[in-house]
């Protein structure tokens, strides 16, 4: 727990904004200011919840009591919000992804750098427990060499958004689900593996008419010499997967839940070579507030944060090199990014 407590502002009331709201209602320690929302038509909503409401950033960041500001807006949003907030001395915690290009991720960190405040990530899957014990057997080499990793993050959440919503767009939400979905599993990937050395991915509308698609798959090779493959479907039921294969032992992990619904179990399976496969059950737990609260406890100076500023820029990297590749059909070397 921190030791004092840590104030925030959320900008923007739209469906993460508000389950961010939800989230952090009863935090003993982590508190909710107000909304920053343009849209008039969702102050009621925000009063209703007993939260203070400003229509843009100025009068949030004029308050100090505010520690920092917590960013659910349109991705193509993100660099001027971050460098907006940075330059008024607050902290920021940008909703993925940190931008749409690798230039304005490394932009964005470069200014928190500057201003010395923390950046925070929305990549709460690093924190779920599944995903702890995976990272566990990684790094203590359970897995003997590590072969290839497979995984999809998929459900039909947003396909009641209307056709003009800016999710539907290429140029604020590039190759199809990556940056609602997929972009969750690159970050995983690189924090297990390392850096990506190149990428062909491919995209499809198989549904939805939406200009940016429906469906993403890429095909990846990291530096360290291990491949994996991953997909994002935004018109199917719920599925959540990561499949790590080694020379010794293989791991997959399947997710019953979305990361914002608080219910469901997560599998854990377990393989080695002549032996019966093993399974652990976890119940699901806030990953998304546990995000939140050690991007808090970081921006205190009580712990470090886990994420570089280099993973953060890679992941960024990586959702360029999948956004050129599907466009070209190529293949796309990541140090051309």
């Amino acid at each position: 727990m921190a030791s004092r407590g840590f104030k925030v502002a959320v900008a923007g009331f739209g469906w993460w904004g508000r389950h961010i709201a939800t989230r952090l209602k009863d935090h003993p320690w982590l508190t909710i200011a107000g909304i920053i929302e343009p849209a008039t038509g969702n102050h009621g909503d925000i009063k209703a919840k007993g939260l203070e409401v400003w229509s843009d950033f100025d009068a949030a960041l004029a308050r100090d009591d505010i520690d920092a500001v917590i960013l659910t807006t349109p991705n193509t949003l993100h660099e001027e919000q971050i460098c907006m907030v940075a330059a008024a001395g607050k902290h920021v915690f940008c909703e993925k992804p940190l931008g749409l290009t690798a230039q304005s991720a490394r932009r964005s960190v470069k200014a928190c750098e500057e201003a010395g405040v923390q950046l925070g990530i929305g990549h709460e899957r690093r924190f779920e427990p599944a995903m702890l014990l995976l990272r566990k057997q990684l790094e203590e080499g359970t897995l003997g060499t590590i072969m290839h990793a497979e995984a999809a993050f998929s459900h039909d959440k947003l396909i009641g958004v209307p056709a003009n919503d800016w999710r539907t767009r290429k140029d604020v939400c590039p190759a199809a689900g990556m940056t609602a979905m997929g972009i969750h599993l690159s970050d995983l990937m690189i924090s297990f593996f390392g850096p990506v050395e190149t990428l062909h991915a491919f995209t499809a509308d198989r549904s939805l008419g939406w200009e940016t698609g429906d469906v993403v798959t890429v095909q990846m090779k990291f530096e360290a010499g291990m491949t994996a493959t991953f997909s994002a479907v935004l018109h199917t039921p719920h599925f959540i997967r990561m499949h790590v294969f080694g020379s010794d032992q293989w791991t997959e992990v399947l997710n019953d839940s979305h990361p914002d619904t608080p219910d469901g179990k997560v599998r854990v399976l377990t393989s080695r070579s002549g032996q019966d496969v093993e399974q652990q059950t976890f119940d699901w737990e806030d990953s998304v507030t546990a995000n939140l609260e050690a991007f808090a406890l970081a921006a205190l100076g009580e712990a470090p944060y886990p994420f570089t500023s280099r993973e953060m820029v890679h992941n960024i990297e990586v959702l360029e090199a999948i956004a050129q590749s599907s466009e070209t059909g190529q293949a796309v070397t990541l140090s051309d990014i």
